[in-house]
């Protein structure tokens, strides 16, 4: 193991719950605040510790206090090496070599220190992936007294944050879209994991009890391969699932019934939903499709089928809508009032987070800027988006597009970072990077 530590000074006590990371993008819009976080970085600049991660694995980390937890897949045969970007060749998805070991780690969020390791599943592969996937890219989800990890065609397994294991079940194996793999997080609200499991036999949505790893309901979904985390949407009307997949965006009330759809995706799907400023954001944008890349914010309390007639821009339950501005991989960040779009091949651009306007069209980050999988993030009034080359571009927030900063870590990044506690926390292929604006030993709490 290699871990470089700068100093445990920089690191403040545990972290507030405000402050926590427990899921993919937060479970929420990607937004953090914090002093301490840093716009200026690379491999020996503002490092508060980082380490090596054996074997492969594109989950994001996330953070509860001063834990930090990250998925990883360790396997005895050498594995193709990943690529990176789009293209057009190495589409069809092989099955990984030789047996694997689905690993769940636990760090110390100041020091970097592995606390406990512990593997929750051994065997061969449950089906092929796409080179550009992983046996472990489903990010973690905790709510501070139980870690639930998911491992694509392989199971599900639940532990407390001491690594103590409360459930684990296997999965039936599954095929996907020219066996791309898997890749959708769960989420995990007031008792209950919630997992979608869109593919080509049959996709459904599933509620399970946290506490015992026991269904609690089923519900089959119309779909068929899809990467898209659903998402928990929380509002003074009532609490819903909300799945985005290529046939359409669903809503699904607490107990499995549909409460909503919106039909006119694009395959595949793999951006998650996510709120802000009491509007839901839904998109999908395949690349290779220009006629059908959509953006939809939604109000609160739909019901039914509220799908857009024609080229109305919105109806009584979509605020409104772009039909040829969605991503394909990154989910957009809402900021400030805003909506950052970035997009696979390096261009930004940004709505008015409540009409839809547009503050300014596709714009490129700037030369190199090419390949971008992971999902942008914000604080401190700047937009982060992190290349596939491992490289931060820092934007300043606002009407126009400024290219602060470029930040190079020099290792190939597909995962979407935290932020929690006063740090970033930044997975490459081979570390995981702890990251923090330097401080004076004297401006810290005593």
């Amino acid at each position: 193991m290699h871990r470089l530590v700068l100093s445990s000074l920089f690191f403040l006590a545990a972290s507030a719950r405000a402050d926590d990371w427990p899921a993919f993008r937060g479970a929420g819009p990607g937004v953090a605040s914090g002093k301490s976080l840093p716009s200026v970085w690379g491999p020996a600049t503002n490092v508060l510790w980082s380490i090596d991660v054996p074997g492969g694995g594109w989950s994001s980390p996330v953070v509860w206090g001063d834990r930090v937890f990250l998925t990883s897949a360790v396997s005895d045969e050498k594995q193709p090496e990943p690529r990176k970007g789009l293209y057009i060749t190495d589409l069809q998805g092989k099955p990984a070599k030789g047996e694997h070991h689905w690993n769940v780690h636990c760090f110390d969020a100041r020091t970097g220190k592995e606390l406990w390791k512990r593997t929750a599943f051994s065997g061969k592969a449950g089906g092929p992936v796409h080179i550009k996937n992983s046996l472990a890219s489903e990010t973690p989800v905790t709510d501070g007294k139980h870690l639930c990890v998911a491992f694509g065609n392989v199971g599900l397994a639940c532990y407390d944050l001491d690594g103590k294991l409360l459930w684990s079940k296997n999965a039936i194996p599954v095929k996907t879209s020219m066996g791309w793999g898997a890749g959708a997080s769960p989420a995990l609200h007031d008792g209950r994991l919630y997992v979608v499991n869109d593919n080509e036999e049959r996709s459904y949505l599933q509620a399970i009890d946290v506490k015992t790893g026991e269904e609690v309901w089923r519900v089959d979904r119309k779909e068929k391969s899809n990467w898209s985390t659903p998402f928990v949407w929380k509002h003074d009307l009532r609490t819903e699932i909300v799945t985005a997949g290529s046939a359409a965006v669903r809503s699904y009330g607490l107990d499995g019934k549909e409460l909503w759809v919106i039909k006119g995706m694009s395959f595949p799907c793999i951006p998650t939903p996510f709120a802000a400023g009491g509007l839901l954001y839904a998109t999908s944008g395949y690349v290779a499709n220009p006629f059908q890349k959509p953006i939809y914010a939604v109000r609160p309390g739909a019901k039914g089928d509220i799908s857009l007639k024609g080229d109305e821009p919105g109806n009584d339950f979509i605020a409104w809508s772009q039909r040829r501005a969605g991503p394909y991989h990154p989910t957009p960040v809402v900021y400030e009032g805003r909506m950052y779009v970035l997009y696979d091949r390096g261009f930004l651009a940004c709505y008015d987070a409540k009409t839809g306007e547009e503050v300014y069209a596709q714009k490129r980050l700037g030369n190199g800027a090419s390949s971008f999988t992971a999902s942008p993030w914000a604080y401190n009034g700047k937009l982060f988006c992190l290349s596939d080359d491992g490289e931060t571009f820092v934007v300043e927030a606002g009407p126009e597009l400024k290219v602060l900063h470029r930040n190079k870590l020099g290792d190939m990044a597909l995962a979407s970072p935290a932020v929690a506690g006063g740090s970033l926390f930044i997975r490459t292929r081979g570390k995981l990077y702890c990251l923090r604006e330097k401080q004076d030993a004297s401006s810290l709490p005593r």
